[in-house]
């Protein structure tokens, strides 16, 4: 009899925490409709938008004619897995552009027709017609970047080819984890998102600027590959013809004095040596006292549409010096 009512009370118990996992789940989801967080909509991102790459050295690409609202912005991606229009394979006389970068490139928090990567094709194209394919993707790295353009960008025969590189990019390419499952619950993604802030305002061991130091040490496995994917694209872009070039653009806590000054240093030293063309943006930012004002929200530090405004200011004569080919303006 003992066991009997043992049974059933832990039957109760199983179904009671059960029931109120789901009604949690249900009040999570509906707080987020209106309260946007963002590693609650990055973890939507890479459910509802991403899927698995059979590439290794790419990890995960944009699930093809997908569509989702992030952070509040509607983000429709093409048959090709990019977050563009469509573009057709054969040129019609343009000059084409593609463009390689990592959240910020695509987009993160901004609404398409305000990106840098609009902005410039609108800017560009009163010069000479011209297209830019946007090949940015969300929790990319340089070799990430690289591989995604031999495998889906050397179609496209570009004129010219532009890497807007991130201090975090340098960060080693991730394995797959065994519990990327959990990021389909609201609540646990939720949840987690309030930990990690916590545990950040009691880790005091180690401060962003000396992870980003130590990311950037000499012999540090991200930082190699990086400069190995940049060699490697280099090398395919001067086979086939086509401008490569490389914009750095700033992490926006704080840009007055900026604290990766010395990690920018070391790769635009490395560009240089690699006779890749290079434009660092940071210091053309020192003016911005209040750099919050610039970001998607106040948890999010990506760029929102006034700071892709000025990338776009920034580097609108740079890309147009680089470029090369029959429309070029000498």
């Amino acid at each position: 009899m003992k066991s009997r009512e043992l049974a059933i009370g832990l039957l109760v118990s199983l179904i009671s925490i059960v029931v109120f996992l789901v009604l949690s789940e249900v009040a999570v989801r509906i707080y987020i409709r209106s309260a946007l967080i963002y590693d609650v909509e990055m973890a939507r991102y890479a459910t509802e938008i991403k899927q698995a790459s059979p590439n290794p050295q790419i990890g995960h690409v944009h699930q093809p004619n997908s569509r989702s609202t992030l952070m509040g912005v509607e983000v429709n991606i093409n048959s090709d897995g990019l977050r563009d229009a469509e573009y057709p394979i054969a040129r019609d006389g343009k000059r084409r552009i593609i463009f390689l970068g990592d959240s910020l490139t695509f987009g993160w928090g901004v609404e398409k027709s305000k990106t840098f990567e609009e902005t410039l094709e609108r800017q560009l194209s009163q010069r000479a017609p011209t297209e830019i394919i946007n090949f940015g993707a969300g929790n990319y790295n340089t070799v990430q970047e690289v591989g995604l353009f031999i495998d889906k960008g050397l179609k496209y025969r570009p004129d010219q080819v532009v890497v807007f590189f991130f201090i975090n990019d340098a960060e080693p390419t991730p394995h797959k984890s065994s519990w990327e499952f959990l990021a389909e619950s609201r609540i646990v993604t939720f949840f987690w998102s309030r930990v990690k802030s916590a545990l950040a305002r009691f880790d005091r061991n180690k401060s962003f600027k000396d992870y980003y130091a130590d990311l950037y040490a000499d012999g540090q496995p991200g930082w190699t590959a990086a400069k190995g994917a940049f060699q490697k694209l280099r090398d395919i872009c001067a086979t086939n013809n086509i401008a490569l070039q490389v914009v750095l653009l700033p992490e926006l806590h704080q840009l007055d004095v900026y604290p990766f000054a010395t990690e920018h240093r070391k790769i635009m030293a490395f560009l240089q040596a690699s006779h890749i063309n290079a434009l660092d943006l940071a210091p053309m930012f020192a003016d911005e006292k209040d750099p919050s004002r610039l970001w998607v929200a106040s948890d999010d530090a990506h760029p929102n549409a006034a700071a892709h405004a000025l990338i776009a200011k920034y580097t609108l004569n740079f890309i147009e010096q680089g470029f090369v080919g029959p429309n070029a303006r000498r």
